[in-house]
């Protein structure tokens, strides 16, 4: 089982890499926003419920998925909300069972990153679309970001197309 934890800052490009890399290896993905919008949608989002369903849920998929040998894309956004020991958690499980993690960090310029969160594509899940909310929250999530393990591999989305970082993840697997 292997596990592609795909990770960046709000408007890294995270799903659309994901989406072309999983159409390259029939991968299912995983993304952030199923199980964030889901909750969200009884929960509001950071409350205790909503933080407690969401891990749950994330990490009974990694579980299942585990048990299975099922191989998978997931992307994640770190944030205050979610527990900075989370991805270590997701890590001890997979390589408990046999598997491998592999963690790849997609960064953007924080130019090209208020250029991109008010894109309309980003209306499709409730994904963060306002650059003032951005703008206050960009030191909080700079520390969420700080406290992930070490990538495997780092691609510069403002240099790269999401096409080129699919491929050239892929090549590095």
């Amino acid at each position: 089982m292997r596990l592609i934890f795909i990770y960046g800052e709000a408007a890294a490009g995270k799903l659309t890499v994901a989406r072309h890399l999983a159409r390259q290896t029939g991968l299912p993905l995983f993304h952030n926003h199923l199980v964030v919008d889901a909750v969200a949608s009884v929960f509001p989002f950071g409350s205790e419920s909503f933080i407690r369903l969401r891990e749950k849920f994330w990490m009974d998929v990694f579980s299942a998925a585990v048990a299975e040998d099922r191989s998978l894309i997931f992307t994640f956004a770190p944030e205050p909300t979610v527990d900075p020991c989370f991805p270590q958690a997701v890590k001890t499980l997979v390589e408990n069972s046999g598997g491998e993690m592999i963690f790849i960090a997609l960064t953007v310029n924080p130019e090209e990153q208020m250029q991109r969160i008010a894109n309309s594509s980003r209306a499709e899940f409730g994904k963060l679309r306002s650059p003032d909310i951005l703008a206050e929250m960009k030191e909080a999530f700079m520390a969420s970001m700080a406290a992930m393990p070490a990538a495997d591999i780092i691609i510069d989305t403002d240099q790269t197309s999401p096409a080129e970082a699919a491929a050239e993840i892929l090549a590095r697997l």
